[in-house]
């Protein structure tokens, strides 16, 4: 696993790639700089990113956020002090871990660990989401579809999705655009 640690105070940087490496990682690369994070995430494309920092500040949170948007990954944040404003935004940027004042050698792999578990759970839960949200979308098509065929037609609600069913396996596509099809001319027609 590739992992950024971004650290403006190098010794620290140092401390948490020790760790990482004598737990058995070893693609780190250390960057001093939080100002240009989001330039540095892009080039670099980490699969997982650890920030520390004495006080979790706007500007890297709000590239985390961008960071976020554009390639989710586990990111972790340590900082010496904070407050439950800055605790929400880093988590509502795509923090998968946030801790305060508690950035030890021996902690460090276990705390990502459970960052790259937390962020693998929340991406095949959102994963989830997008399939039924996607299944509802097509099932509201099919509906509509089989309701203007039975007004058009006077067919039964069965009859109606068989002549859906049967159109979409003619043609060799899926049902959803069958009933896009016949919303779309009905449309048309009106």
């Amino acid at each position: 696993m590739r992992i950024l640690i971004v650290d403006p105070n190098l010794e620290r940087a140092r401390l948490i790639e020790q760790a990482l490496s004598e737990a058995g990682d070893d693609s780190m690369q250390i960057a001093a700089e939080p100002g240009h994070l989001l330039d540095l995430l892009r080039q670099t494309d980490p699969d997982a990113v650890i920030v520390a920092l004495d006080e979790p500040d706007t500007a890297t949170i709000a590239q985390l956020r961008t960071a976020s948007a554009e390639r989710p990954r586990p990111v972790v944040m340590f900082v010496r002090r904070s407050d439950s404003a800055a605790l929400q935004a880093a988590v509502s940027a795509g923090v998968s871990s946030y801790v305060v004042d508690g950035l030890q050698a021996g902690r460090v792999k276990p705390i990502l660990d459970v960052a790259v578990a937390r962020f693998r759970e929340a991406e095949r839960l959102r994963h989830e989401l997008d399939t039924a949200r996607a299944s509802l979308a097509e099932r509201k098509l099919i509906d509509r579809a089989k309701g203007i065929l039975m007004q058009a037609k006077s067919l039964s609600e069965d009859d109606a999705y068989a002549l859906l069913r049967s159109k979409a396996m003619d043609e060799q596509k899926k049902l959803a655009e069958i009933a896009q099809s016949i919303i779309t001319a009905a449309a048309l027609l009106k």
